[in-house]
């Protein structure tokens, strides 16, 4: 197989891979990849994908099998990722690139940069207070949790940057026991009077909303793997969460004898 169909190749599995990582539906990514590989000229390509990895062959007029597995671990979604790449798929078959050029914009794409440090901090504490309110908290129970969530995605973004990562379980224990202990000590000083409703918004920027949705369409759409996959990795971040909360409100009984709510 020559350099241009390998390169070609190459190209639509690393559409594949940042769409993959970036928690794309296992649909989306087989259908990228069969767009760019065909418009390129590589028809005869099959590619099968599944929540951590990419298994893509394809053969030549010269019969000579080209072959590539890609493991991509399971990441956090970023929605700005996907939408790029749908966009570069369709503009190829417009023949709006060339794949040296739509080579260069994926590798742009893959090091796109995400939202800035203070807007998700603002986003965090504005989505608690939402859902505070929307939970039956007051305008000073949403003040509460909107100052409990922001906290909590400045400790989340410390996280990030730490050299060696947090593993997820022990970053949700710690986020929901955070999320927590920042609610109780704001409900204690008097700020809110609804403590339910304010842990209930400030735990919510944790809670991995867009992964449940996308693993009910995997398993609507019968692909019962990374469904399940997906669906299994939702379920131990919220085991994380509610095992941060309850040793909140274990600790918070043990130490003044009363229970909080």
């Amino acid at each position: 197989m020559d350099q241009y169909d390998k390169f070609v190749l190459d190209t639509a599995v690393k559409a594949g891979r940042i769409l993959l990582a970036s928690g794309a539906e296992i649909y989306r990514v087989e259908e990228t990849i069969k767009r760019i590989s065909r418009y390129y000229g590589m028809d005869a390509s099959s590619s099968f994908v599944l929540s951590s990895g990419i298994f893509l062959t394809a053969e030549n007029q010269q019969n000579e099998i080209y072959a590539q597995v890609k493991h991509i671990p399971l990441a956090g979604v970023q929605l700005c990722k996907v939408a790029e790449v749908n966009k570069l798929s369709r503009e190829i078959e417009e023949g709006r690139w060339t794949v040296e050029e739509a080579w260069v914009h994926l590798e742009e794409i893959e090091h796109m940069a995400g939202k800035r440090a203070y807007t998700r901090m603002a986003a965090s504490g504005l989505g608690a207070a939402c859902f505070c309110y929307v939970a039956g908290g007051n305008i000073w129970d949403s003040l509460a949790a909107f100052a409990a969530g922001l906290l909590l995605y400045v400790f989340i973004l410390w996280a990030e940057k730490r050299e060696r990562p947090m593993s997820k379980i022990v970053l949700n224990i710690a986020g929901g026991f955070l999320a927590t202990f920042l609610s109780v000590v704001l409900y204690k000083i008097g700020l809110g009077s609804n403590l339910s409703a304010i842990v209930i918004g400030a735990i919510m920027p944790l809670l991995p909303g867009v992964s449940f949705v996308t693993s009910i369409r995997e398993l609507a759409d019968s692909n019962y793997i990374a469904g399940s996959v997906r669906m299994l990795d939702t379920l131990i971040v919220t085991c994380g969460i509610a095992i941060g909360v309850g040793l909140v409100y274990i600790l918070y009984h043990r130490l003044t004898g009363g229970i909080m709510l």
